[in-house]
């Protein structure tokens, strides 16, 4: 992975667009902190299939929220009125 800093970024942005299809992600810098990648859209499709989905995704979603409410009990022996 190249570091790039982000003041050249704009000016050679076609190399940096290169080098993330030909070698993969690209890491920017900004005043030495890393605050951006950049990657090709074949990475970025792999990434978020890969992603768990977040809690409001799973509650606004579509879809069943839970797979039941309640949870499965075993099977009960009815007592008879002599038993007590």
């Amino acid at each position: 992975m190249v570091l790039w800093e982000v003041r050249d970024a704009p000016d050679r942005f076609s190399e940096l667009l290169d080098a993330a299809l030909k070698e993969g992600p690209q890491v920017v810098n900004d005043r030495g902190v890393k605050t951006t990648v950049l990657v090709s859209i074949e990475e970025w499709h792999r990434l978020k299939s890969l992603a768990r989905p977040s809690l409001k995704h799973l509650l606004i979603g579509p879809g069943p929220r839970f797979k039941t409410l309640t949870e499965r009990r075993g099977i009960f022996r009815r007592r008879t009125a002599m038993e007590f």
